[in-house]
Parts: structure tokens; sequence; C-alpha cells
């Protein structure tokens, strides 16, 4: 098996064929097939919704192997500080960077809203405010990710969201790893559960009776999970979709062969993770492949990036940035990389990406941990229409609107000809009824 696909992009079209090897990656199965677990999440909505919190122990018990009594399934307070005073000092200081990082520039993002508009009697405005109850899933069925509780509670907690709830699988000797529970004590976060995967989403969706229900669930998952995110959106706003995760990398003759296979493998070995090379310099793609079989020879996830290398990846000659920037598009990657000789000018002509890296020095991992912008992005070419996460991800708005007496009898006759055009009599006359009042 190659270590990775050779697209040439002059000689070939390489849109289709990046789009058949990309189907795996999109959405579309998720959302429009009738497959067995769909309907195993169905029974478990089903089944959480009828028995509540006796449900979630249930499928705990039988998908994560662990006892977890409905008594059992709040965290402790103290079991929380206990886990935050037992971190490694390093990486104490490593979660504290991250969480300031990430709060810095998610203040940044709070900008004062618009004046009031006052006009012909109307006072118009719009007002907003932060959700009240979030729910954010951690996994860890591999390994611990306590970056993802710190992408997802701290855009939350900037916006003012006041409580936060924190779901892990408890997949560590039965219990939460004490890696997920330090974080949270450094996020201040004393709201945590032993559950994770689709009963999660569906007790945080639903509300069980030691689970209070929230507004909004964030955070990635399994496929489980996302199937219970479709089914729960509409009772719950969730963040996206997601889909297996991805880089795309541009790169020119300026590019370092090292950097650029060390991209690609940091994306791969997520095991799985997809990673795309666009590059219109044949001498680098030659390196790339070298420096590839090199470093994952020296990587313990190696074998797992070789595979997703040689199964969802690819290299693709294209005949210039031009080229390279439409199939860019085209794409809408969740990771974007230009390391080209002037990024900024090639990024200005992209529509769509999840997080754009700029230059040779912006490597996507910086993103994953401690650049700023939070990691929980849009996969599958959802960046078309979705955004990354962000503290204003937890505002929601409400329009404001006054009439003065006098304001309203300039608006009256339009408001009755349009009822009356729309057969709706009630609405021209909750109208008409004021404007035929005499008294102040």
């Amino acid at each position: 098996m190659s270590l990775v696909r050779i697209i040439d992009a002059v000689e070939s079209d390489a849109a289709a064929e990046l789009r058949a090897l990309r189907r795996p990656l999109l959405l579309d199965s998720l959302i429009l097939d009738d497959r067995p677990e769909a309907r195993t999440v169905l029974e478990l909505i089903a089944d959480i919704r009828r028995r509540g919190d006796e449900a979630v122990a249930d499928i705990t018990a039988r998908v994560d192997h662990a006892t977890v009594t409905p008594e059992r399934v709040r965290v402790q307070p103290e079991e929380i500080e206990q886990a935050q005073r037992q971190l490694d000092p390093v990486l104490r200081r490593t979660f504290r960077q991250a969480i300031d990082a990430v709060r810095r520039f998610q203040e940044s993002l709070l900008t004062p809203g618009p004046q009031p508009l006052e006009i012909d009697g109307r006072k118009l405005a719009f007002r907003v405010r932060p959700l009240r109850r979030v729910g954010v899933c951690v996994p860890a069925a591999a390994a611990p990710l306590p970056s993802s509780a710190v992408h997802c509670v701290v855009p939350a907690q900037v916006a003012g969201v006041k409580d936060i709830a924190i779901v892990a699988p408890p997949r560590h000797e039965g219990d939460i790893h004490p890696t997920i529970l330090g974080v949270a004590g450094e996020l201040g976060v004393t709201e945590v559960y032993r559950m994770g995967g689709a009963q999660a989403v569906a007790a945080l969706a639903l509300g069980t009776q030691r689970v209070p229900r929230v507004d909004k669930i964030v955070g990635p998952g399994g496929m489980y999970v996302q199937l219970a995110k479709r089914f729960l959106y509409g009772m719950v706003d969730i963040d996206m979709f997601a889909a297996t995760t991805e880089v795309l990398v541009i790169a020119d003759r300026t590019a370092r062969a090292e950097f650029v296979a060390a991209d690609l493998l940091a994306q791969a070995e997520h095991n799985p993770g997809s990673s795309i090379l666009l590059t219109d310099h044949q001498p680098l793609i030659e390196q790339v492949l070298g420096e590839l079989d090199r470093q994952a020879d020296l990587l313990s996830t190696g074998a797992a990036a070789r595979r997703w290398l040689a199964e969802l990846s690819a290299i693709v000659r294209v005949r210039d940035m031009d080229q390279a920037v439409e199939l860019a598009n085209e794409i809408a990657a969740e990771h974007l990389q230009i390391e080209t000789e002037n990024p900024r000018a090639l990024a200005d002509r992209i529509d769509a990406a999840g997080a754009i890296f700029l230059g040779h020095w912006s490597p996507e991992a910086a993103g994953d941990y401690v650049a700023g912008p939070s990691h929980t992005l849009p996969t599958g070419g959802t960046a078309r229409f979705w955004s990354g996460l962000s503290a204003l991800s937890f505002l929601r708005s409400s329009s404001m609107i006054e009439y003065t007496r006098e304001g309203l009898a300039r608006d009256v006759e339009a408001i009755d000809q349009w009822g009356r055009a729309e057969q709706l009599e009630a609405h021209a006359r909750a109208a008409t009824i004021r404007a035929e009042d005499t008294k102040n």
C-alpha cells in the first residue's frame, strides 16, 4: 500500500478524486441514512426519557463497563478539588497557560452592541443575553482530552453562562480520568457527571432526576454522540455535528518539507484523521514523502498515522495557487494551513475554513492547545455554513420594539392592509383598535 495517494491536478479531475476520497468524512450518512446505530440511539433516548437516571446507569454499565449508580453520577466537589491538587505542577502550568490564552482571545470578541434606533415614533433595539445553562462533552475513550474542556468551557464562561456541566465517561478504572477532573477544577467547574456518549447527551437535553436539562450541548464525540445530537437538536441547541478531523495544507516552494510532513502526521494520528497537501512545487512532494516515512517511524502513533495517510489522505500537485484556492474552497476544511510566501494574500481568497493558520511558524497543533481560538471547529465540509465555537456561540438575541402612540398612528394603515391581505383580521384589529382609542 502506498504511503499516501498522489493526485496530479494538471492531468486529472482532482476535484472529483478528492470528493471520492473524502466521502467517508462527510456527514451525509449521519443525516440521511437509516442505520442500525440510529435506531439504537433513538431507543436509548426513549429509555432515558422514560426512566431517567436509572436508564443512564444501565446504559453506562453496558457501554462503559462501569457501575455508576444514580447516587454517584455527579462527582462531589471535594473529588474535583483533590484531583486539582494532585495535578502535576508542570501540567497545571500548561493548563493555566491555555486557559488564559483562550480567555483573552474570547474576551476580545465581545464588543458593545448597537445603539437603539429611534425613527418615526419607534424605538428599536437588539438585546443580547448569555445562555443560562450549557453542557460540555469531554471524551476519554482512547485517552483523556482535557483540551476539549478548556476550549468549550472558557468561551461559555466569557459569554457569561452561569451554569456549566461537564460530562465524561467513567473509563479510567471505573471513574472519570483524574486529569479531566483536575482541569475542571482549574476551570472552576464544580458540576461534573460520570457519564459519556449518547446517554450523556440525552440526559443533558432531556433532564433527569439528578441532571438538570441544559440549553446547549457542545464538545466532540463519536458516532453515537453525533446521532444523539441529531435527534435532540431542537429540544436543545448544539454546537455542530462533527465528523473525522482533517487538515488541508497549501504549500509552495518556500515551504519546509519537514514542517509540512509533521503537520500531515499530526492530523493522521488522530486515528482516524485526514490530511491533504496541495502544492504547485513538484520537488516538495518527493521531499514530503521522504519526511512522512522518516517521521512516522519516530512516533508511537506512527502505525495509526500511516493507516490514515493511506486511506483518507492525499498529496495533490496543482497547476498553480489559483487552482489550490479553488480546491480549498470546495473542501471547506476544518483546519487550513497556508505555508506559502505570502499566506495572508492567499487567505483573503478563502471563503470557507474552520480555522486558518498562516505561515511557516503556525502549526495547527498550536490551535489545538494554546493559541486562543477554540479548537471546536466544523468538519466534513460544514465550514461552508457553520463556524467554530466561540463566546458568541453562547449568546442569544432578542429584538425590542417600542412604539409611541404617534408612531403607531403612522404605521396603522400599513398594518391593517398587511393583516387583511393575509386574511388575518385580528392582526389588523390589534393595531386599528389602538388607533381608534380616544383615551389617553
